[in-house]
């Protein structure tokens, strides 16, 4: 699998990738583009192998069959914060940098853009969930990606802290302009946040198409229901009625395991 920078108006590009775990074909000719600074959501059922393509974007598994071109500039960010207990928030958001002055005002900076600029030299375990995550954050956007993995990272938040934290990650994206491939069973979020959203089933997108919903997004557009009945139909869940547009319970595809 080729993992050499794509042709400079696109970030990703993906083709005829494969990924079998025995017998199982979890990934079977996949193709994907994802243009550079464009947000695109990737919805499928626990196993249908989101997790699995976002890990070979990321170079922390391989494929066993096509082609994978990322950029060299690429981070990941978890469900889990996954921080470093015994560094203090700075020391975790600059980990992998070099040292001296400009990293830590570098450090400082990626804080500030995630409201922590006063917790830079607490400890990871004094931190709520959602300011670890935006520590998480910080970290990876603190290295300027081209591509920004996320991994349903707001799965574990309550309903509150997950919607500011996607108004974050939007405000990021538009300072920054990573391409951003977000994996969820949230199809709410994924429309609320993408340009574009994917459903991937049978180790193929069945689903691929732009959202034209206007922002900001409000669940009870018209527009935006369509939408939301058309992806979780795709996903095998089917409505017989639309949901209340003031149900603050985001629609998602429930786990049934593990997350391929």
């Amino acid at each position: 699998m080729s993992t050499s920078t794509p042709p400079t108006a696109t970030a990703v590009r993906v083709r005829g990738l494969r990924r079998v775990f025995g017998a199982r074909s979890v990934l079977d000719g996949l193709e994907l583009t994802l243009a550079r600074g464009e947000f695109l959501a990737l919805l499928g059922a626990s196993g249908s192998g989101k997790t699995t393509l976002l890990r070979i974007l990321g170079a922390l598994d391989g494929a066993d069959g096509g082609e994978a071109l990322v950029p060299e500039a690429r981070t990941i960010v978890f469900q889990e914060p996954r921080l470093i207990p015994s560094k203090k928030v700075l020391a975790n958001v600059t980990v992998g940098l070099p040292r001296g002055a400009a990293t830590r005002a570098t450090g400082l900076r990626a804080l500030a853009e995630v409201g922590l600029e006063r917790h830079a030299d607490a400890w990871p375990a004094t931190l709520s969930g959602g300011e670890a995550q935006r520590v998480a954050l910080a970290r990876a956007l603190v290295r300027e990606p081209e591509l920004l993995l996320l991994d349903e990272p707001f799965a574990a938040l309550d309903a509150l802290t997950r919607l500011r934290m996607q108004d974050l990650v939007g405000e990021l994206r538009r300072i920054h302009h990573p391409a951003v491939l977000l994996v969820t069973h949230d199809v709410d979020e994924a429309v609320r946040l993408a340009d574009r959203v994917a459903v991937l089933r049978d180790g193929r997108l069945v689903t691929d198409e732009p959202v034209t919903v206007a922002r900001p997004r409000d669940p009870g557009d018209p527009a935006f229901v369509a939408l939301r009945r058309r992806l979780l139909a795709d996903l095998g869940v089917h409505t017989s009625e639309e949901a209340p547009p003031h149900d603050p319970t985001p629609a998602s595809v429930s786990p049934e395991g593990a997350s391929a």
